[in-house]
């Protein structure tokens, strides 16, 4: 895989590390931008339909008669 360096803000890097619990400033930012694209793909597989619910009829709302 290609690297990629960039130039963060330390204070920036410092607080990952201690959020991610990472001694290592570039394990931490990796884990960090990891999970965010991991649940990026978690928010997809919800937002986006499966074909079999096109099918399914919708529910229609019941008539409640007094």
């Amino acid at each position: 895989m290609a690297k990629v360096n960039i130039a963060l803000d330390a204070e920036l890097v410092v607080e990952v590390m201690v959020l991610a619990g990472v001694g290592n400033p570039q394990d931490a930012v990796e884990l960090v931008v990891r999970d965010y694209i991991q649940r990026g793909h978690r928010t997809e597989a919800r937002v986006v339909p499966r074909e079999d619910d096109a099918r399914r009829p919708e529910p229609r709302p019941q008539d409640h008669q007094g």
